[in-house]
């Protein structure tokens, strides 16, 4: 299985302005540094909820098709899927048909499932990453759709970095606060 980047978030949850507020920071020294501290600390809440935070789009590929009919979508919430492409032993692409298959945005992770009595195509697949799945998830564009315990954690993370910006405390920089996961952990999906 893997999963690929297609179209990166247009923003961030936070700007620079919400972070120096947060900081109690009045200078703009350190702006560019507190602009690639709020990226790496939504890519950590993203990856330790198993989530996307702000709407992005992605490319999942896999081998073959579930058995029981149905998959979950990596990194909810789950907005829509794009397309499922299957590639023969000849690397001929063929797009699956929406008639085959449902999309459940609601369930977390979300999921496609087979509609009733329908099939996955039977054709014999390439021998690795047969599947291409690609979709669109995250809350949405507006950091307002965010769970604000997801926003607070971020906060935390980025005061957390700031001020333990230099490689001389080892402990201190790999060590994420308790506070901070367990802010992230009512909103975490955990992989089954």
């Amino acid at each position: 299985m893997g999963l690929v980047l297609i179209s990166a978030p247009n923003d961030e949850p936070l700007t620079t302005t919400d972070v120096k507020a947060h900081l109690r920071i009045d200078t703009a020294d350190d702006d560019t540094l507190i602009g690639t501290y709020i990226t790496v600390a939504r890519k950590y809440c993203e990856r330790y909820q198993n989530r996307a935070l702000i709407t992005q789009s992605w490319k999942l590929t896999i081998d073959d098709w579930p058995d029981l009919g149905e998959m979950d979508i990596p990194l909810a919430p789950l907005q829509s899927v794009t397309s499922i492409i299957y590639y023969d032993t000849a690397d001929a692409p063929t797009t699956v048909s929406t008639t085959i298959y449902d999309v459940d945005t609601d369930s977390e992770p979300g999921r496609i499932t087979l509609k009733y009595s329908k099939s996955w195509p039977t054709t014999t697949l390439r021998p690795y990453n047969g599947i291409e799945i690609t979709y669109v998830c995250g809350y949405g564009d507006a950091a307002t759709d965010i769970p604000e315990n997801v926003i607070y954690a971020m906060k935390l993370l980025i005061g957390h970095m700031y001020e333990n910006r230099e490689a001389t405390n080892i402990r201190a920089l790999h060590d994420i606060p308790y506070s901070i996961k367990s802010m992230l952990d009512l909103e975490r999906i955990v992989p089954v």
